[in-house]
């Protein structure tokens, strides 16, 4: 494998501040994994069933438990918050798909243009930590990589990382086998055959490995290709232990079933109800769910933002909102801010959740799922994938311990207890 030199550890070891939080340089190798999906179903199933018996050795030699997701419960907000620490209002990426009030476009988040603050994989390279990030969508790598030196790359466009890009070159080679196919379980499974190489190559101080919920989204907990996932999973996790690395795992979401009894999609069209009910072009409705990946939910999930095109009455939307069946709260953009940590200037006009077993969507004609291939939709987005798992593969110091317990722990803050929390 080529790669560019690697900064050494900085002398003394210090400490390192990142938006307001310090993080002690690894003594050991440090691998944070974020499975992306990961339910605490598919936890407790492959614990009982036997097939993640790693994970289920940390119960007693390490730590398992369930931590909170950033609202909403998507792939780059929580991505996001994880690698700096902090919730959405104060790194600002609070979705995957926003409408710019200012242009009133509707765009994509591919880079780090919306990022409003450092991240601890920069601060720790900076201060000398070798660090590397291996995702499997590209969209997230220009953020999890902002400001970082060190190998990073996405499986999604391995044959395409370079030594100027990313510090890297001829991944192919170095995997042992060619770019994965977007929509396939392999697309996670190089990123972890990718860390297993980097960790057995260049051993680094800090490595973030982050996946596909591909798997997630048309599998449930006990379906064979699901358990075949996580096993894998499972397996990796035993082979980064077994090379010295102290690994923490999460997830940036759950995932639920969102289908009816007959197997079509439980949708609520959410801009279609308010449009016919208070006139047309009354309102957009933005599901910040939606990325380049949309073949796995139709950009369906279980959080919206509504914004007012013209001028109406948004407290008699709200009402009316919350009269519609699979619907479970509707705030206001400063309530939903205050209990959420969003960032105000980046909501709507107000934010509507449905239940874990419905999703809401905007017009009926935005939402393709006919790819979904007799598949059960299977979502996220809302509180009902709040839970995620929150394990690390060795045991907790007297004072994190004490903060575990007391059950107000976040996904983003992995890296805390991964870094200060361990013995």
């Amino acid at each position: 494998m080529t790669t560019s030199a690697m900064p050494r550890k900085a002398d003394g070891n210090q400490p390192v501040e990142v938006n307001g939080r310090t993080y002690a340089l690894p003594k050991t190798p440090t691998v944070v994994i974020v499975v992306d999906g990961f339910d605490p179903e598919y936890l407790e199933h492959g614990i009982a069933n036997g097939t993640l018996p790693t994970m289920a050795s940390f119960k007693t030699s390490g730590f398992v438990g369930i931590a909170n997701c950033s609202m909403p419960s998507t792939t780059n907000t929580n991505n996001t918050s994880i690698v700096t620490g902090v919730p959405p209002a104060v790194h600002g990426i609070n979705g995957n798909y926003y409408l710019d009030p200012d242009t009133g476009k509707e765009i994509m988040i591919t880079d780090a243009a919306r990022l409003r603050c450092g991240t601890i994989l920069s601060g720790l390279s900076q201060a000398g930590a070798k660090a590397a990030v291996v995702t499997a969508k590209d969209k997230l790598l220009k953020v999890l990589a902002f400001e970082m030196k060190g190998i990073n790359f996405s499986a999604q466009y391995a044959d395409k990382a370079t030594m100027a890009e990313n510090e890297i070159e001829n991944v192919e080679q170095v995997v042992g086998r060619s770019t994965p196919d977007q929509y396939s379980a392999d697309l996670s499974l190089y990123v972890f055959d990718a860390g297993v190489k980097l960790m057995e190559l260049h051993r680094p101080d800090i490595m973030y490995l982050t996946t596909s919920d591909y798997v997630q989204h048309k599998h449930a907990p006990g379906e064979p290709e699901a358990d075949a996932y996580h096993k894998a999973v499972d397996d990796v996790v035993a082979k980064l232990v077994k090379l010295g690395a102290t690994v923490a795992i999460t997830a940036d979401h759950g995932m639920a079933d969102k289908s009816r009894a007959d197997g079509s999609a439980n949708v609520v069209y959410l801009e279609d109800e308010l449009n016919g009910r208070f006139g047309a072009g009354s309102v957009r409705v933005i599901c910040p769910i939606a990325d380049p990946f949309v073949r796995h939910h139709g950009a369906l999930g279980s959080f919206v933002r509504v914004h007012l095109l013209k001028p109406g009455d948004v407290n008699a939307m709200m009402a009316f909102a919350r009269t519609l069946p699979g619907i479970e709260l509707v705030l206001d953009k400063q309530e939903v801010c205050r209990q959420f940590d969003l960032p105000l200037d980046r909501e709507g006009d107000f934010a509507v959740f449905s239940n874990r077993n419905t999703v809401v969507g905007a017009r009926r004609e935005d939402h393709d799922l006919s790819q979904l291939a007799g598949h059960r939709l299977r979502s996220h987005g809302g509180l009902g994938e709040q839970k995620v798992p929150f394990i690390l593969s060795r045991p907790l110091n007297a004072k994190y311990r004490k903060i575990a317990e007391a059950g107000n722990v976040h996904n983003y803050d992995i890296f805390d207890f991964a870094l200060n929390g361990v013995e």
